[in-house]
């Protein structure tokens, strides 16, 4: 299969009805972004990436310089709309513009803004960006083994159990078993439709509670 169609992502703005994908800008989000993942709460906002929390707020800032000025992992801002605040981010990773292969990873989220109908829509902007706009063939989630959540979220959005890859990395001086998910260019159709009939008004009751399921 040629690829290439196949381009690399670069910073752009990703706009859905619910919340903004923008370049990662320190100036703009380390401030609120430090306050809302580093409440009470913040061990379990942080168990299970690779770095966080951090001391101050300062020490944050200086890791998001690091996280924006990258290329690859290239690093998302999720806005709410509904407020103008940054809800958390994410990366496009482990790019390969030869072999059409990409990652979203590096998923942080504040605490009320998981399992929201914004979460949801990030996740589908950035997977339609990464299959329609940029011509990728294979499109890849990894977790932490243990990490029953994430794991759940990958088939929930559609992508595919492929295996355990077990003591495949070191994270914060600790064993990880990565657990594999992908979603492929054939199956993007089936699951964008899926996005789209969840993510439509319609699907929520007048308290914002699904009235459809995504995963059928």
């Amino acid at each position: 299969m040629s690829t290439q169609g196949a381009r690399r992502p670069e910073r752009t703005v990703l706009q859905g009805r619910l919340v903004r994908l923008e370049p990662l800008d320190p100036a703009r989000h380390a401030a609120e972004l430090y306050e809302t993942t580093h409440t009470q709460e913040r061990e379990i906002t942080w168990r299970y990436l690779s770095d966080g929390p951090f001391e101050s707020a300062a020490d944050f800032r200086a890791n998001l310089e690091k996280k924006a000025s990258s290329e690859d992992p290239l690093y998302f801002a999720i806005v709410d709309r509904a407020t103008g605040k940054a809800a958390g981010y994410a990366a496009y990773m482990r790019i390969d513009v030869r072999n059409g292969v990409m990652e979203v990873g590096s998923i942080l989220f504040v605490p009320a803004f998981r399992r929201t109908a914004g979460a949801t829509e990030a996740m589908y902007l950035m997977a339609r960006h990464a299959f329609e706009d940029l011509g990728y063939r294979r499109y890849e989630w990894k977790c932490n083994a243990l990490h029953e959540g994430s794991r759940r979220a990958a088939l929930r959005l559609g992508f595919a159990f492929e295996g355990v890859f077990r003591q495949h990395m070191i994270v914060k001086g600790r064993n990880r078993d990565t657990a594999w998910f992908a979603m492929l260019d054939g199956e993007w159709p089936d699951r964008k439709a899926n996005f789209e009939r969840w993510l439509d008004p319609g699907n929520f009751d007048r308290d914002g509670r699904q009235k459809t399921p995504l995963r059928r």
